[in-house]
């Protein structure tokens, strides 16, 4: 996780730095927390006893059951190609705790009084504001070629024209949570990389994931039924964008 806060003009450097520094332990502390309820890598969470079936959904924390369903409202909006269950039957909401995270941390920072901010939760980022207080100049979030690494694909301006967030889902970073769930797009169109780019995070992070496993049919809905931009990488290499990512070409050129 990196919170990135340019400092406003006239602020001296040390009180910019203990700015920073207090904002990124605000959302330090919220990750922390979050984690020890719902990641399955702790044997210590909630989620690991669920999964173990030490515990049952109906007896879990509020905060849990309150996930469960908006996931569970995210599978029927997407016609099932997001899920929170695993092939197994485990309850697995990590499709959507890292963009409750975010969208938590987003909305502490808010209330700090903070307006010009980027967080960046492991490739998926939420902005405020601009990297020049007092400007439109937007945020320029980075797209890494799953080819290649060390390389961008294109970056996105988020803070402009109602897109603050941007989520990238791919089976090199983050495999462990997506499932085809025995769509047939999935198995004949599949995505290497799927980049979204959204008004808020938890649309952008959920519609990479639900298109990565439900593939080019899942694309077609998602961007029908929502106001996003997509650039998905497909198993061959070749690349489909939206206008909004086609727009990037002459620019970035």
């Amino acid at each position: 996780m990196s919170l990135a806060i340019p400092p406003a003009p006239g602020t001296a450097p040390q009180a910019a730095v203990e700015e920073l520094e207090a904002a990124a332990a605000v959302v330090e502390q919220l990750f922390n927390r979050l984690d020890r309820t719902f990641s399955l890598y702790r044997p210590d969470s909630e989620a690991s006893a669920m999964a173990r079936r030490e515990l049952a959904l109906m007896d879990a924390s509020a905060e849990m059951r309150r996930l469960y369903v908006e996931a569970t409202e995210w599978r029927t909006l997407t016609e099932g190609a997001f899920t929170a269950e695993r092939p197994d039957g485990v309850v697995d909401l990590a499709g959507i705790v890292k963009a409750h995270a975010i969208r938590e941390a987003g909305t502490s920072l808010l209330a700090l009084g903070l307006k010009d901010w980027c967080l960046n939760a492991g490739g998926d980022v939420l902005v405020d504001g601009s990297p020049t207080p007092g400007s439109t100049r937007p945020w320029l979030a980075g797209i890494v070629d799953p080819e290649d690494r060390t390389t961008l694909l294109t970056a996105f301006p988020l803070g402009s024209k109602g897109k603050h967030a941007l989520a990238t889902s791919g089976t090199s970073e983050r495999g462990h949570h997506i499932w085809s769930a025995g769509l047939p797009a999935a198995r004949d169109e599949g995505f290497r990389q799927v980049s979204v780019a959204a008004a808020d995070i938890t649309t952008a992070d959920i519609l990479a994931t639900a298109i990565m496993a439900g593939g080019a049919r899942t694309l077609a809905l998602a961007t029908s039924r929502w106001d996003v931009d997509v650039l998905a990488v497909k198993n061959d290499g070749g690349l489909l964008a939206t206008p909004g990512f086609r727009n990037l070409a002459g620019q970035n050129s």
